[in-house]
Protein backbone atom coordinates (compact mmCIF):
# COMPACT_ATOMS: atom_id res chain seq x y z
CA UNK A 1 0.00 0.00 0.00
CA UNK A 2 1.47 3.40 -0.98
CA UNK A 3 1.68 6.42 1.25
CA UNK A 4 -1.28 8.17 -0.40
CA UNK A 5 -3.42 5.14 0.37
CA UNK A 6 -2.16 5.09 3.95
CA UNK A 7 -2.96 8.76 4.45
CA UNK A 8 -6.48 8.36 3.07
CA UNK A 9 -6.98 5.18 5.06
CA UNK A 10 -5.79 6.72 8.32
CA UNK A 11 -8.13 9.68 7.97
CA UNK A 12 -11.04 7.39 7.11
CA UNK A 13 -10.26 5.15 10.10
CA UNK A 14 -10.12 8.08 12.48
CA UNK A 15 -13.39 9.42 11.13
CA UNK A 16 -15.20 6.06 11.32
CA UNK A 17 -13.95 5.19 14.80
CA UNK A 18 -14.66 8.68 16.06
CA UNK A 19 -18.24 8.59 14.78
CA UNK A 20 -19.19 4.98 15.52
CA UNK A 21 -16.55 3.18 17.64
CA UNK A 22 -14.81 -0.11 16.70
CA UNK A 23 -17.37 -2.45 18.27
CA UNK A 24 -20.32 -0.74 16.62
CA UNK A 25 -18.52 -0.99 13.28
CA UNK A 26 -17.91 -4.72 13.81
CA UNK A 27 -21.64 -5.30 14.35
CA UNK A 28 -22.79 -3.48 11.20
CA UNK A 29 -24.00 -5.51 8.26
CA UNK A 30 -21.92 -5.40 5.03
CA UNK A 31 -24.22 -2.87 3.33
CA UNK A 32 -24.01 -0.45 6.26
CA UNK A 33 -20.24 -0.83 6.44
CA UNK A 34 -19.86 -0.25 2.73
CA UNK A 35 -21.94 2.92 2.90
CA UNK A 36 -20.08 4.28 5.94
CA UNK A 37 -16.74 3.42 4.37
CA UNK A 38 -17.45 5.13 1.07
CA UNK A 39 -18.58 8.23 2.89
CA UNK A 40 -15.49 8.34 5.11
CA UNK A 41 -13.16 7.68 2.18
CA UNK A 42 -14.81 10.35 0.03
CA UNK A 43 -14.42 12.93 2.78
CA UNK A 44 -10.81 11.91 3.40
CA UNK A 45 -10.09 12.04 -0.32
CA UNK A 46 -11.70 15.45 -0.75
CA UNK A 47 -9.26 16.79 1.80
CA UNK A 48 -6.47 15.71 -0.58
CA UNK A 49 -8.29 16.92 -3.71
CA UNK A 50 -7.91 13.51 -5.35
CA UNK A 51 -10.01 11.07 -7.33
CA UNK A 52 -10.66 7.65 -5.83
CA UNK A 53 -9.94 4.79 -8.21
CA UNK A 54 -11.86 1.47 -8.01
CA UNK A 55 -8.68 -0.51 -7.31
CA UNK A 56 -7.68 1.94 -4.61
CA UNK A 57 -11.11 1.69 -2.98
CA UNK A 58 -10.91 -2.11 -2.98
CA UNK A 59 -7.44 -2.06 -1.47
CA UNK A 60 -8.36 0.37 1.29
CA UNK A 61 -11.63 -1.47 1.92
CA UNK A 62 -9.62 -4.64 2.52
CA UNK A 63 -7.54 -2.84 5.11
CA UNK A 64 -10.45 -1.16 6.83
CA UNK A 65 -13.12 -3.86 6.83
CA UNK A 66 -11.34 -6.98 5.58
CA UNK A 67 -8.24 -8.74 6.82
CA UNK A 68 -5.59 -6.55 5.20
CA UNK A 69 -2.55 -8.52 3.97
CA UNK A 70 -4.41 -11.81 4.55
CA UNK A 71 -7.02 -11.02 1.88
CA UNK A 72 -4.99 -12.42 -1.08
CA UNK A 73 -4.45 -15.69 0.79
CA UNK A 74 -8.12 -15.99 1.70
CA UNK A 75 -9.05 -15.41 -1.94
CA UNK A 76 -6.92 -18.39 -3.02
CA UNK A 77 -9.03 -21.56 -2.77
CA UNK A 78 -5.87 -23.70 -2.74
CA UNK A 79 -4.54 -22.13 0.45
CA UNK A 80 -5.32 -24.09 3.59
CA UNK A 81 -4.16 -22.96 7.02
CA UNK A 82 -2.89 -19.40 7.49
CA UNK A 83 -0.49 -18.88 10.41
CA UNK A 84 0.64 -15.45 11.59
CA UNK A 85 3.64 -15.29 13.93
CA UNK A 86 3.77 -11.57 14.56
CA UNK A 87 3.40 -8.71 12.07
CA UNK A 88 6.29 -9.73 9.80
CA UNK A 89 5.82 -13.51 9.55
CA UNK A 90 2.78 -14.78 7.64
CA UNK A 91 2.83 -18.47 6.73
CA UNK A 92 0.32 -20.45 4.69
CA UNK A 93 -0.28 -24.05 3.70
CA UNK A 94 -0.69 -25.10 0.10
CA UNK A 95 -1.10 -28.77 -0.88
CA UNK A 96 0.27 -29.97 2.43
CA UNK A 97 3.37 -27.74 2.59
CA UNK A 98 4.04 -24.50 4.46
CA UNK A 99 5.31 -21.39 2.68
CA UNK A 100 6.21 -17.92 3.93
CA UNK A 101 4.19 -15.12 2.39
CA UNK A 102 5.70 -11.90 1.09
CA UNK A 103 2.79 -10.05 2.71
CA UNK A 104 3.37 -8.18 5.96
CA UNK A 105 1.42 -6.22 8.53
CA UNK A 106 2.56 -2.63 9.03
CA UNK A 107 3.31 -3.17 12.71
CA UNK A 108 1.98 -4.92 15.80
CA UNK A 109 -0.86 -2.41 16.17
CA UNK A 110 -2.00 -3.22 12.62
CA UNK A 111 -2.08 -6.96 13.42
CA UNK A 112 -3.91 -6.34 16.70
CA UNK A 113 -6.54 -4.32 14.85
CA UNK A 114 -7.18 -7.23 12.46
CA UNK A 115 -7.31 -9.70 15.37
CA UNK A 116 -9.79 -7.52 17.26
CA UNK A 117 -11.92 -7.29 14.11
CA UNK A 118 -11.98 -11.07 13.77
CA UNK A 119 -12.73 -11.73 17.41
CA UNK A 120 -15.41 -9.03 17.65
CA UNK A 121 -17.32 -10.61 14.77
CA UNK A 122 -17.75 -13.71 16.90
CA UNK A 123 -18.95 -11.73 19.90
CA UNK A 124 -15.70 -12.33 21.77
CA UNK A 125 -13.12 -10.08 23.39
CA UNK A 126 -9.35 -10.29 23.44
CA UNK A 127 -7.00 -8.17 25.56
CA UNK A 128 -4.44 -8.56 28.34
CA UNK A 129 -7.07 -9.81 30.80
CA UNK A 130 -8.40 -12.31 28.26
CA UNK A 131 -5.46 -12.97 25.91
CA UNK A 132 -6.85 -15.99 24.01
CA UNK A 133 -9.97 -16.19 21.87
CA UNK A 134 -11.65 -18.30 19.19
CA UNK A 135 -13.84 -17.06 16.37
CA UNK A 136 -14.95 -18.04 12.89
CA UNK A 137 -15.02 -16.50 9.42
CA UNK A 138 -18.25 -16.40 7.39
CA UNK A 139 -17.01 -19.35 5.28
CA UNK A 140 -16.65 -21.50 8.40
CA UNK A 141 -12.87 -21.15 8.80
CA UNK A 142 -11.81 -21.47 12.43
CA UNK A 143 -9.85 -18.61 13.98
CA UNK A 144 -7.65 -18.69 17.07
CA UNK A 145 -5.80 -15.64 18.37
CA UNK A 146 -3.35 -15.17 21.24
CA UNK A 147 -1.95 -11.82 22.39
CA UNK A 148 0.36 -10.62 25.14
CA UNK A 149 1.04 -11.62 27.90
CA UNK A 150 0.20 -15.22 26.87
CA UNK A 151 1.98 -14.73 23.52
CA UNK A 152 5.46 -13.78 24.70
CA UNK A 153 6.72 -12.63 21.29
CA UNK A 154 3.63 -10.68 20.29
CA UNK A 155 0.24 -11.41 18.68
CA UNK A 156 -0.28 -14.83 17.08
CA UNK A 157 -3.12 -15.71 14.71
CA UNK A 158 -4.16 -19.08 13.26
CA UNK A 159 -6.85 -19.53 10.61
CA UNK A 160 -7.81 -23.15 9.96
CA UNK A 161 -9.52 -23.27 6.57
CA UNK A 162 -11.60 -26.14 5.29
CA UNK A 163 -10.86 -26.08 1.57
CA UNK A 164 -12.81 -29.20 0.76
CA UNK A 165 -10.33 -31.76 -0.50
CA UNK A 166 -11.59 -34.84 -2.35
CA UNK A 167 -15.40 -34.80 -2.10
CA UNK A 168 -16.09 -38.44 -3.05
CA UNK A 169 -14.30 -41.72 -2.42
CA UNK A 170 -13.56 -41.83 -6.15
CA UNK A 171 -11.75 -38.50 -5.76
CA UNK A 172 -9.61 -39.99 -2.99
CA UNK A 173 -8.64 -42.79 -5.35
CA UNK A 174 -7.91 -40.32 -8.16
CA UNK A 175 -5.72 -38.24 -5.82
CA UNK A 176 -3.70 -41.29 -4.76
CA UNK A 177 -5.00 -41.13 -1.18
CA UNK A 178 -6.45 -44.67 -1.21
CA UNK A 179 -6.78 -47.64 -3.55
CA UNK A 180 -9.90 -48.64 -5.47
CA UNK A 181 -10.17 -51.74 -3.27
CA UNK A 182 -10.15 -49.62 -0.10
CA UNK A 183 -12.78 -47.24 -1.53
CA UNK A 184 -15.04 -50.19 -2.39
CA UNK A 185 -14.69 -51.58 1.14
CA UNK A 186 -15.54 -48.21 2.70
CA UNK A 187 -18.56 -47.66 0.46
CA UNK A 188 -19.93 -51.09 1.37
CA UNK A 189 -19.38 -50.45 5.09
CA UNK A 190 -21.37 -47.20 4.94
CA UNK A 191 -24.21 -48.80 3.01
CA UNK A 192 -24.25 -51.73 5.44
CA UNK A 193 -24.67 -49.20 8.28
CA UNK A 194 -21.43 -50.01 10.09
CA UNK A 195 -20.47 -47.64 12.92
CA UNK A 196 -17.21 -46.00 11.84
CA UNK A 197 -14.47 -44.13 13.71
CA UNK A 198 -11.88 -42.22 11.67
CA UNK A 199 -8.56 -41.73 13.46
CA UNK A 200 -5.53 -39.65 12.57
CA UNK A 201 -3.44 -36.67 13.56
CA UNK A 202 -4.05 -32.98 12.93
CA UNK A 203 -4.39 -32.26 9.23
CA UNK A 204 -4.60 -35.94 8.27
CA UNK A 205 -7.86 -35.43 6.37
CA UNK A 206 -10.37 -36.82 8.88
CA UNK A 207 -13.09 -34.26 8.10
CA UNK A 208 -12.55 -34.59 4.35
CA UNK A 209 -12.92 -38.37 4.54
CA UNK A 210 -16.00 -37.98 6.74
CA UNK A 211 -17.53 -35.85 3.98
CA UNK A 212 -16.65 -38.44 1.34
CA UNK A 213 -18.08 -41.32 3.36
CA UNK A 214 -21.27 -39.37 4.02
CA UNK A 215 -21.84 -39.10 0.27
CA UNK A 216 -22.51 -42.87 0.30
CA UNK A 217 -25.54 -42.47 2.61
CA UNK A 218 -28.96 -42.89 1.03
CA UNK A 219 -30.77 -39.61 0.39
CA UNK A 220 -33.86 -40.86 2.23
CA UNK A 221 -32.09 -40.94 5.60
CA UNK A 222 -32.21 -38.21 8.24
CA UNK A 223 -28.67 -37.22 9.22
CA UNK A 224 -27.68 -35.10 12.23
CA UNK A 225 -24.18 -33.61 12.31
CA UNK A 226 -22.61 -32.33 15.53
CA UNK A 227 -19.42 -30.26 15.46
CA UNK A 228 -17.38 -27.83 17.52
CA UNK A 229 -17.06 -25.72 14.37
CA UNK A 230 -19.33 -26.51 11.42
CA UNK A 231 -17.10 -27.83 8.61
CA UNK A 232 -19.00 -30.78 7.17
CA UNK A 233 -20.63 -30.16 3.80
CA UNK A 234 -23.11 -32.97 3.18
CA UNK A 235 -25.03 -33.09 -0.09
CA UNK A 236 -28.06 -35.06 1.13
CA UNK A 237 -31.39 -33.19 1.32
CA UNK A 238 -32.27 -34.23 4.91
CA UNK A 239 -29.40 -32.96 7.05
CA UNK A 240 -29.64 -31.13 10.39
CA UNK A 241 -26.45 -29.34 11.46
CA UNK A 242 -25.78 -28.63 15.14
CA UNK A 243 -22.80 -26.64 16.40
CA UNK A 244 -21.29 -26.25 19.85
CA UNK A 245 -20.77 -22.79 21.31
CA UNK A 246 -18.44 -21.48 24.03
CA UNK A 247 -19.79 -19.34 26.88
CA UNK A 248 -20.13 -15.60 26.30
CA UNK A 249 -18.23 -12.88 28.16
CA UNK A 250 -20.51 -13.37 31.17
CA UNK A 251 -19.85 -17.12 31.21
CA UNK A 252 -23.33 -18.00 29.97
CA UNK A 253 -24.85 -19.58 26.87
CA UNK A 254 -22.42 -22.48 26.48
CA UNK A 255 -23.52 -25.39 24.28
CA UNK A 256 -21.26 -28.40 24.69
CA UNK A 257 -21.01 -31.38 22.36
CA UNK A 258 -22.52 -33.52 25.11
CA UNK A 259 -25.55 -31.21 25.32
CA UNK A 260 -25.95 -31.29 21.53
CA UNK A 261 -25.72 -35.07 21.42
CA UNK A 262 -28.31 -35.51 24.16
CA UNK A 263 -30.69 -33.26 22.26
CA UNK A 264 -29.90 -34.88 18.90
CA UNK A 265 -31.10 -38.24 20.21
CA UNK A 266 -34.55 -36.67 20.66
CA UNK A 267 -34.66 -35.53 17.02
CA UNK A 268 -35.20 -38.97 15.42
CA UNK A 269 -31.86 -39.29 13.62
CA UNK A 270 -31.21 -42.20 11.27
CA UNK A 271 -27.50 -41.49 11.54
CA UNK A 272 -25.31 -39.34 13.78
CA UNK A 273 -22.09 -37.80 12.49
CA UNK A 274 -19.70 -36.22 15.00
CA UNK A 275 -17.00 -33.97 13.65
CA UNK A 276 -14.69 -34.97 16.50
CA UNK A 277 -15.01 -36.96 19.72
CA UNK A 278 -12.81 -35.28 22.31
CA UNK A 279 -14.55 -35.27 25.70
CA UNK A 280 -17.37 -36.51 27.88
CA UNK A 281 -19.79 -36.67 24.92
CA UNK A 282 -18.23 -40.10 24.27
CA UNK A 283 -20.58 -41.54 26.93
CA UNK A 284 -23.73 -40.49 25.07
CA UNK A 285 -22.16 -41.54 21.77
CA UNK A 286 -21.38 -45.08 22.94
CA UNK A 287 -24.87 -45.38 24.40
CA UNK A 288 -26.43 -44.19 21.13
CA UNK A 289 -24.36 -46.59 19.02
CA UNK A 290 -25.35 -49.45 21.31
CA UNK A 291 -29.07 -48.66 21.14
CA UNK A 292 -29.95 -48.68 17.47
CA UNK A 293 -28.32 -45.66 15.78
CA UNK A 294 -26.45 -47.78 13.27
CA UNK A 295 -24.35 -46.30 10.51
CA UNK A 296 -23.07 -43.41 12.61
CA UNK A 297 -19.59 -41.93 12.27
CA UNK A 298 -17.09 -39.79 14.14
CA UNK A 299 -13.42 -38.82 14.25
CA UNK A 300 -10.80 -38.93 16.97
CA UNK A 301 -7.20 -37.71 17.23
CA UNK A 302 -4.98 -40.79 17.48
CA UNK A 303 -1.69 -42.19 16.18
CA UNK A 304 -3.09 -45.57 15.10
CA UNK A 305 -6.32 -47.55 14.92
CA UNK A 306 -5.53 -49.30 18.21
CA UNK A 307 -4.66 -45.97 19.82
CA UNK A 308 -8.07 -44.61 18.75
CA UNK A 309 -9.80 -47.26 20.86
CA UNK A 310 -7.55 -46.48 23.82
CA UNK A 311 -8.41 -42.79 23.44
CA UNK A 312 -12.14 -43.54 23.43
CA UNK A 313 -11.79 -45.71 26.53
CA UNK A 314 -9.69 -43.08 28.34
CA UNK A 315 -12.16 -40.28 27.56
CA UNK A 316 -15.06 -42.43 28.74
CA UNK A 317 -13.21 -43.39 31.92
CA UNK A 318 -12.49 -39.74 32.73
CA UNK A 319 -16.13 -38.81 32.11
CA UNK A 320 -17.33 -41.63 34.39
CA UNK A 321 -14.71 -40.93 37.05
CA UNK A 322 -13.08 -44.36 36.90
CA UNK A 323 -9.37 -45.15 36.73
CA UNK A 324 -9.95 -48.40 34.83
CA UNK A 325 -10.63 -47.63 31.15
CA UNK A 326 -10.23 -51.34 30.31
CA UNK A 327 -13.62 -51.89 31.98
CA UNK A 328 -15.19 -50.09 29.00
CA UNK A 329 -13.55 -52.42 26.48
CA UNK A 330 -16.63 -54.54 25.74
CA UNK A 331 -18.92 -51.51 25.41
CA UNK A 332 -16.59 -49.87 22.89
CA UNK A 333 -16.22 -53.07 20.86
CA UNK A 334 -20.00 -53.43 20.82
CA UNK A 335 -20.54 -49.81 19.72
CA UNK A 336 -17.76 -49.39 17.14
CA UNK A 337 -17.60 -51.71 14.13
CA UNK A 338 -14.68 -50.33 12.13
CA UNK A 339 -11.74 -47.96 12.66
CA UNK A 340 -10.15 -46.21 9.67
CA UNK A 341 -6.72 -44.67 10.17
CA UNK A 342 -5.30 -41.76 8.17
CA UNK A 343 -1.79 -40.35 8.10
CA UNK A 344 -0.18 -37.32 6.60
CA UNK A 345 2.99 -38.35 4.76
CA UNK A 346 6.31 -36.54 4.70
CA UNK A 347 5.36 -35.07 1.32
CA UNK A 348 2.23 -33.51 2.86
CA UNK A 349 -0.20 -35.90 1.17
CA UNK A 350 -3.04 -37.40 3.21
CA UNK A 351 -3.42 -41.16 2.84
CA UNK A 352 -5.61 -43.93 4.20
CA UNK A 353 -3.32 -46.31 6.10
CA UNK A 354 -5.62 -49.06 7.35
CA UNK A 355 -9.17 -50.34 7.81
CA UNK A 356 -9.69 -52.47 10.92
CA UNK A 357 -12.83 -54.30 12.01
CA UNK A 358 -13.40 -54.84 15.72
CA UNK A 359 -14.19 -58.38 16.82
CA UNK A 360 -16.41 -58.53 19.88
CA UNK A 361 -16.45 -62.33 20.13
CA UNK A 362 -12.78 -62.81 21.03
CA UNK A 363 -11.64 -63.61 24.58
CA UNK A 364 -9.99 -60.91 26.62
CA UNK A 365 -6.62 -60.37 24.95
CA UNK A 366 -6.03 -56.65 24.79
CA UNK A 367 -7.70 -54.17 22.48
CA UNK A 368 -5.19 -54.49 19.64
CA UNK A 369 -5.67 -58.28 19.41
CA UNK A 370 -9.40 -57.78 18.86
CA UNK A 371 -8.99 -55.99 15.56
CA UNK A 372 -9.06 -57.66 12.16
CA UNK A 373 -7.29 -55.80 9.34
CA UNK A 374 -9.63 -55.56 6.34
CA UNK A 375 -7.17 -53.46 4.34
CA UNK A 376 -4.38 -53.62 3.34
CA UNK A 377 -4.05 -57.39 3.17
CA UNK A 378 -0.75 -58.79 4.51
CA UNK A 379 0.21 -59.96 1.01
CA UNK A 380 -0.90 -56.75 -0.74
CA UNK A 381 2.19 -55.77 -2.72
CA UNK A 382 0.57 -52.50 -3.78
CA UNK A 383 1.14 -51.33 -0.18
CA UNK A 384 4.96 -51.45 0.13
CA UNK A 385 6.50 -50.79 3.51
CA UNK A 386 8.60 -47.68 3.74
CA UNK A 387 10.56 -46.29 6.63
CA UNK A 388 9.83 -42.91 8.15
CA UNK A 389 13.09 -40.94 8.26
CA UNK A 390 11.90 -39.15 11.38
CA UNK A 391 10.91 -42.11 13.52
CA UNK A 392 12.62 -45.06 11.86
CA UNK A 393 9.36 -47.01 12.05
CA UNK A 394 8.10 -49.05 9.06
CA UNK A 395 4.95 -47.56 7.52
CA UNK A 396 2.77 -48.56 4.59
CA UNK A 397 2.23 -46.04 1.83
CA UNK A 398 -0.29 -45.87 -0.97
CA UNK A 399 1.48 -45.36 -4.32
CA UNK A 400 0.85 -41.97 -5.89
CA UNK A 401 -0.54 -43.70 -8.98
CA UNK A 402 -2.97 -45.92 -7.02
Amino acid sequence: MNWDDRSIQQRAIERLIGEHGPRALAKMNPEQLQERLKGALSLALSEQNGALQAEQLQRIHGELMGLGPLEPLLADDKVGDILVNGPEAIWYEREGRLYRSAQRFDNEAHLLRIIDRLVSRGGRRIDESSPMADSRLPDGSRVNAVVRPAAVDGPQLSIRRFIGGPRLLADWVQAGCMTTEAADILGDLVRQRANLIISGGTGAGKTSLLNALSACIDEGERILTLEDAAELRLSQPHVVRLEARPPNLEGKGELTMRMLLRNALRMRPDRLILGEVRGDEVIELLAALNTGHRGSMGTVHANSAADALVRLASMAAIALGTSHPEMLDSQIRSAVDVVLHLERSDDGKRRLRSIHRLQSDLPEAGMGAKMQCLWPKPDDRSQPLRRSPAAGVPRRSVPDDA
